[in-house]
């Protein structure tokens, strides 16, 4: 049985950085093709509605804005357990959190959470109304979708590259286009 895995970016695309779960989630699906059993969604700012993502998959891959002491642009690996050990708090501290934690441990007693999940966090710059991606952010984003890639090598789905032509959001004008990653250059984890 093929596992069920959710992709998804949080974020407000009207507040800088915040936006970069959904710019990598845009770049995800116009550059790759995915099993009929992954869903790859740009999940806004979702509050405990959250857990209805988390209900029913295998897997939950998480791509969000964070705010820690690493410098711009740094991308940081948190899994399960380390988004558990942050308790209440969720591992975003900004004021339209989406209480990942919280959803997460309602899933969990409810027996409906993922039994994998893993948050790719990108250190935030400018968090402006209308700022755009900060040059920091937005050159993690390469790496952030191949960390994606290698998560699902590592769930054992499947997925094929489409084109290599540059993503651009309507939302973010200022940007040059990205072109979409063909994998050939592939980070090394960071560890949190």
């Amino acid at each position: 049985m093929k596992k069920k895995v959710t992709i998804g970016g949080i974020g407000s695309v009207l507040l800088g950085d915040d936006a970069i779960g959904p710019y990598v989630v845009g770049m995800l699906e116009s550059g790759y093709r995915f099993d009929e059993n992954v869903t790859v969604s740009d999940l806004g700012t979702p509050g405990l509605d959250l857990v209805a993502h988390l209900s029913g998959i295998d897997a939950l891959i998480l791509i969000d804005s964070v705010k820690n002491d690493a410098p711009p642009g740094t991308v940081t690996l948190y899994r399960k357990e380390d988004i558990l050990r942050h308790g209440p708090a969720p591992v975003r501290m900004d004021p339209h959190s989406p209480a990942l934690s919280e959803s997460l441990l309602i899933a969990e007693l409810a027996g409906e959470g993922p039994q994998e999940i893993l948050l790719i966090g990108i250190t935030g710059e400018q968090f402006e109304v209308g700022a755009g991606l900060s040059a920091a952010a937005e050159q993690a984003t390469t790496q952030a979708v191949a960390q994606v890639l290698t998560e699902l090598d590592h769930l054992g789905i499947s997925y094929s590259k489409l084109r290599k032509t540059p993503y651009s959001a309507w939302w973010n004008p200022m940007a040059e286009a990205h072109p979409v990653s063909d994998r050939i250059a592939i980070a090394t984890p960071v560890q949190p």
